[in-house]
């Protein structure tokens, strides 16, 4: 019985050292996220602890512990986000910078059957390595238009197969497997994040950095475009404004000569 009652002291010791661990990183923390680890394979989820440690502390630990160190913490929202299989990160990066840089970190999959497609499922047009036989038929019996090209299966029109929302069939995750279509991807799915400064909760934190950086680009060439155009002069415009009153002025130059050319004659 003595054995038992220390074993169980042991016991409640550890949990007491992870409670008391978890806690003050959070404490010293900018952000705590919450993402779950469901179905993501150890061995993935242990190369991106690894890859963002220079980024997060991540944490695992069994609910009840998770719940009080956030108690610990004084933090008392963020308990419903805390499911079976999550982890905590404490970071000190914003809640935003922390999700980009998790994006970032994900593994494209194949697709299963029985999966719900998260965006429209294109395949493209073009050449595949698949040669003539079975997989005709195959590529057929999902709408798609092909020939044979230099030995091979060609896909003559690109076409949505699988729109978002509809559950992926047996016939389409093969197919996707043959022509090395991974339209999921694995990682550290974000369930929500706790600014401790402001003491604000973030939920939606959908980053898509390659999507912003092509956004940003545009913007930007747009607002150049509108600069030059309204003659706004700053170092970006400058040069161009230049060139423009320089020809310009060459332009005025020629048709005063040629009025002075017609008034002589």
């Amino acid at each position: 019985m003595k054995e038992i009652k220390m074993e169980a002291k042991e016991s409640w010791d550890i949990k007491d050292k992870q409670v008391n661990d978890i806690a003050n990183k959070i404490s010293k923390s900018k952000t705590l996220m919450i993402a779950s680890i469901k179905n993501l394979p150890s061995k993935q989820f242990q190369d991106i602890k690894k890859s963002i440690r220079i980024y997060a502390d991540v944490k695992v630990a069994k609910k009840n512990i998770m719940l009080r160190a956030l108690k610990k913490a004084g933090i008392n929202e963020m308990d419903g986000y805390v499911l079976a299989d999550c982890a905590f990160l404490m970071s000190n990066s914003d809640a935003y910078e922390l999700a980009g840089i998790l994006v970032s970190k994900k593994t494209p999959v194949f697709a299963k059957a029985g999966q719900i497609a998260e965006e429209d499922i294109e395949v493209k047009d073009g050449p595949t390595n698949l040669m003539p036989g079975p997989a005709i038929s195959e590529l057929g019996s999902l709408g798609l238009q092909v020939s044979v090209q230099n030995g091979k299966i060609a896909i003559r029109a690109s076409k949505v197969v699988v729109q978002k929302g509809q559950v992926i069939r047996e016939n389409a995750a093969s197919v996707f497997q043959k022509i090395n279509i991974m339209p999921f991807s694995v990682g550290l799915n974000i369930c929500a994040a706790y600014d401790l400064k402001n003491k604000k909760i973030y939920t939606e934190l959908k980053v898509d950095p390659k999507k912003y950086t092509e956004e940003l680009k545009d913007a930007a060439g747009k607002a150049l475009g509108f600069a030059q155009r309204i003659v706004y002069v700053c170092k970006e415009t400058i040069g161009y404004l230049l060139a423009k009153a320089n020809a310009n002025a060459n332009a005025l130059s020629k048709y005063e000569n040629l009025l002075e050319e017609k008034k002589n004659e």
